[in-house]
């Protein structure tokens, strides 16, 4: 498992990167000269292993060259999520204490208002165009020498959570190897699934992203090539699969409910024949979905539980799926503890908080001790705050987010079930649940759905939805009020900001009692 400037002797016009929809490659050899001419310019403008550097750049080939810039200088590099505006672009930069930043000339006025914001940020350079205050990132490398930096060292990203219950926190290991030729966090995946020189690895998410960073690096260390996709478009990551003979790929389950619900002569119309492994994560995935995909694609659906965090890994393949329906899989990585809102383990098949033991390494959030501290227990357990059950097989079953449960008279309801059955009703493409102050229950269930088509968002269609889940879900769980959305807040990487939502329909409630923010079918 070579670094990609090793691969670069050996093969340096194999392709290391293709993108999806344009079809511009990179290859291994064009990989290792710009990674070094960007680490040049790093150490050029007097950044030394240990400082943290910040970019908010869309899925392009200079995404990938800027990563394994900074992997081989040895800085520790954040990429922000290009849905950010520009004060939390700027808190991030700041947080984190980034002396450069590189935006995108796609992304120009975020871009330009964060110029006068990022406090402490000495450098601003941009990709793909110019703008007042930005340097050009491309013109600034080509005239750097091509050859490695005296002191390469191992560079590691810090992301951040994606801030759906609060303040986006960066997410940092607390041990990793200084060796520039170290594999990347994500390597201990790739034995486990047969990743090496002849992988074709697709990544349809964006790249700010903890899995499709980790695993795109994975890919490119283990020699292999990867197709990467501007954004995520149904029918083209079919095409992609087909035309470049992909053998891995890595998805979040609103992915798979898109494809799906292509019309059938067009999933039929692509070859996925070459498929070894497809593996997903970041979000729960409805039963009805991966039973679907499983008859679809066949028994190389992979699913794993991980947060940016590391606190500890479940994994489970196609065939233990179907005997498991629902779960997330045994540990992989750490001892899985269920605990109660004292601290006490519950007995096997009851709701708790998910914790892991088991010596893993450690991580901090960067900055912020307070929630450092509270994501650990008094034994050294670690938390993201996920909720759920262990069946007696040991597999992990996922219920919901602690900060998204809803109390209603006393009674404890996941949003999580109640989504999965929506999501499985065919005029619903995307839908949140949670809850919303109810004076005599102290909460009730909300349900938003945004439709497949927008024609269907009536008054008729809305009692139609509600008749079929009744039929479903017991009455305590049923949405007391059901409203349509054009568009829900759910980002590139598969997860849905349901805090903008939460609050957006509590201050309403709060305010005007049974007022909604958008149009009301009840």
């Amino acid at each position: 498992m070579p670094h990609p400037s090793i691969t670069a002797q050996t093969y340096p016009h194999k392709p290391a990167i293709i993108m999806g929809a344009s079809g511009e490659m990179v290859t291994f050899g064009q990989l290792d000269r710009r990674s070094n001419k960007g680490a040049q310019l790093f150490r050029s403008l007097g950044l030394k292993a240990g400082d943290h550097i910040g970019m908010m750049v869309e899925n392009c080939h200079q995404f990938i060259e800027i990563v394994w810039s900074a992997q081989r200088s040895g800085l520790i590099f954040t990429p922000i999520s290009t849905h950010l505006k520009k004060s939390e672009t700027a808190y991030i930069l700041q947080n984190c204490g980034a002396k450069l930043f590189i935006g995108s000339y796609a992304l120009l006025e975020v871009a330009r208002q964060v110029r006068d914001e990022a406090v402490g940020v000495n450098h601003f350079y941009m990709v793909g165009g110019i703008i007042e205050g930005y340097e050009p990132w491309e013109e600034a490398v080509d005239f750097q020498p091509a050859t490695p930096i005296a002191d390469e060292s191992n560079g590691v990203p810090m992301l951040y959570s994606s801030g759906t219950t609060g303040q986006p926190k960066g997410v940092f290991a607390t041990e990793y190897s200084r060796d520039v030729n170290a594999p990347p966090f994500a390597s201990a995946f790739g034995a486990a699934f047969g990743f090496g020189e002849e992988t074709v690895y697709l990544s349809p998410a964006p790249l700010y992203h903890a899995a499709p960073l980790h695993w795109t690096m994975m890919a490119t260390y283990y020699g292999g090539t990867c197709v990467i996709m501007e954004k995520f478009e149904p029918e083209l990551a079919l095409k992609l699969i087909e035309e470049h003979r992909v053998t891995h790929s890595q998805w979040v389950p609103i992915m798979f409910t898109r494809m799906l619900k292509l019309p059938q002569a067009v999933r039929d119309a692509y070859d996925v024949s070459s498929m070894q492994f497809a593996i997903h994560a970041a979000a729960p995935c409805p039963i009805d979905v991966k039973e679907k995909m499983i008859a679809w694609w066949g028994e190389i659906i992979v699913e794993y539980y991980a947060a940016s965090e590391g606190a500890g890994v479940t994994i489970i393949d196609s065939k233990n799926w179907l005997t498991h329906k629902g779960s997330v899989g045994p540990a992989l990585i750490g001892e899985l503890h269920i605990l109660d809102d004292d601290g006490n383990e519950v007995p096997t098949g009851e709701t708790g908080t998910v914790y892991f033991g088991g010596g893993q390494a450690k991580f901090h959030y960067h900055n912020e001790p307070k929630k450092t501290a509270e994501a650990y227990n008094d034994k050294g357990w670690a938390t993201t705050g996920d909720v759920g059950y262990v069946d007696k097989d040991g597999f992990l079953y996922l219920t919901d987010r602690k900060n998204f449960m809803i109390i209603s008279g006393g009674v404890n309801i996941y949003p999580q079930e109640v989504e999965n059955l929506l999501a499985s009703h065919d005029k619903v493409a995307d839908v949140a649940v949670f809850g919303i102050p109810n004076a005599e229950f102290g909460e009730e269930v909300k349900a938003v759905i945004e439709p497949m088509n927008w024609a269907d968002a009536t008054d008729e269609t809305a009692i139609e939805i509600m008749e079929w889940l009744r039929e479903r879900i017991s009455n305590i769980k049923m949405p007391r009020s059901l409203d349509f959305h054009p568009k829900l807040p759910r980002m590139d990487n598969g997860k849905l900001y349901k805090r903008h939502l939460v609050d957006e329909y509590r201050k309403a409630a709060e305010a005007e009692g049974t007022a909604s923010p958008s149009e009301k079918k009840d």
